[in-house]
């Protein structure tokens, strides 16, 4: 049986691939807005922390170029001048130590301008980056194969961990496969998968998406998913939807290799309403595949 899935939001996004690239030189600088939306919480505020030093750290040199620049403070002190420099980039003023001279004040008020703009840009970027809207999707780590009145369907299931309501949510499903041509140029060609509901007007607990296996669809077949495989085939999903709670549009993404379809099994159910009519979701057993005879699979 599969790891369970423990009692917290555990976010994966499947087997999406890594690009990498060459020829093309990148620096953080040439689109910082969207640089510091891609980092994580900790990266972002580690690079607040070392852009707050070594402004400060620069400003302290620039006081200690100039003997006397700062009235109070020990002289060559780079302490005290990195401390006034905090006090000045921060609006602080406790009064101990104070400018002096033409240069100590135009160093200041260079510092001072640096701080304003830099309160704004922080500012922005950290509610940009708190506001933006996220979607806690959980997807199953695999997919199965079962059978729906008589005819084989491929199914995986997702869940709204929020339990709020994601209106009109739609699910599409991409099938990746290479493919060469005649004159020797491989190509990567998406086939959209029809699932038998790809809508939910209120997607607020679970969702089983199907894939009808026909004559049609390309899991038709005996040994499909091997013709499959040897193309280099995978799937990805992706999930879109207006939620409610927040008031704006979310989506989700997800990939599954071939390998993660277990054919002849069903996922074990999760769902219990109980007498009152209170739903209970099991998400301990979220992940869980069971054979179509009922055991568990190890």
């Amino acid at each position: 049986m599969a790891d369970r899935l423990p009692i917290r939001f555990r976010e994966h996004r499947g087997r999406l691939p890594t690009l990498a690239t060459k020829g093309r030189q990148r620096h953080p600088l040439e689109d910082f807005y969207h640089f510091v939306l891609t980092r994580s919480w900790s990266q972002f505020f580690s690079l607040v922390v070392v852009a707050f030093v070594v402004i400060n750290a620069v400003f302290a040199a620039l006081y200690l170029a100039v003997p006397g620049s700062i009235a109070n403070a020990r002289e060559g002190s780079f302490e005290d001048a990195f401390f006034f420099s905090v006090h000045t980039l921060g609006t602080i003023g406790y009064g101990s130590m104070a400018p002096q001279g033409r240069y100590g004040n135009v160093i200041v008020a260079i510092e001072a301008l640096v701080g304003m703009v830099s309160v704004a840009l922080m500012t922005g970027v950290t509610f940009a980056k708190f506001a933006r809207p996220t979607a806690k999707i959980l997807f199953t780590e695999k997919l199965v194969i079962q059978p729906r009145d008589g005819v084989p369907h491929l199914v995986f299931r997702m869940a709204n961990w929020r339990h709020n309501q994601v209106v009109e949510a739609q699910v599409r499903v991409i099938l990746l496969l290479s493919h060469t041509t005649k004159e020797g140029d491989t190509l990567r060609n998406p086939t959209e998968i029809k699932l038998v509901r790809d809508r939910n007007a209120m997607f607020g607990l679970t969702w089983l998406a199907m894939h009808r296996i026909d004559e049609s669809s390309p899991f038709y077949g005996e040994g499909a998913i091997e013709r499959l495989r040897a193309k280099n085939g995978e799937l990805f999903l992706s999930v879109s939807g207006y939620d409610e709670t927040i008031m704006q549009s979310i989506h989700a993404r997800y990939a599954y290799a071939l390998d993660d379809i277990v054919p002849n099994a069903r996922f074990a159910d999760i769902l219990t309403v109980l007498d009152d009519g209170t739903r209970v979701l099991d998400y301990t057993r979220f992940h869980e595949i069971l054979p179509l005879d009922g055991a568990k699979t190890a």
